[in-house]
């Protein structure tokens, strides 16, 4: 499997990650975690907590960009190194994404969130 496809099953893997915080502080703002209805209490969250469900919706956004755009750069037969360096690149960015997203640091997610969308055409254009 090339380093494109790799970076494919991180960022399938990147809302899960993030799903562990989003719960964590959920947990800590109301002091339990509502199984029964989930979304009704995550609407009311804030602070961290929102913060970090935002960070953990955001990647699955992210995937369903990342993921067919993948498939094409396969298809297509777009270099593979040009690839796979790009999709390194777009791991780390949404990494950072989240970590910023979480830390309220809103400059440097909007920053981070333009560079994913920035390697993403640049996977578009390699497929070309």
């Amino acid at each position: 499997m090339n380093a494109l496809l790799w970076c494919l099953v991180v960022v399938t893997f990147l809302p899960v990650a993030w799903g562990v915080p989003a719960f964590s502080f959920r947990k800590k703002q109301f002091g339990y975690a509502d199984n029964k209805l989930p979304r009704a209490q995550q609407q009311q969250t804030t602070g961290i907590a929102a913060r970090a469900l935002g960070a953990h919706q955001n990647a699955w956004e992210a995937l369903m960009m990342f993921a067919p755009i993948v498939f094409v750069a396969q298809i297509a037969g777009a270099d593979p190194v040009k690839a796979g360096l790009t999709g390194i690149a777009f791991v780390v960015i949404r990494v950072l994404h989240g970590i910023f997203y979480i830390a309220d640091l809103d400059a440097l997610r909007s920053i981070s969130f333009l560079v994913g969308i920035a390697c993403l055409i640049r996977l578009v254009v390699l497929s070309v």
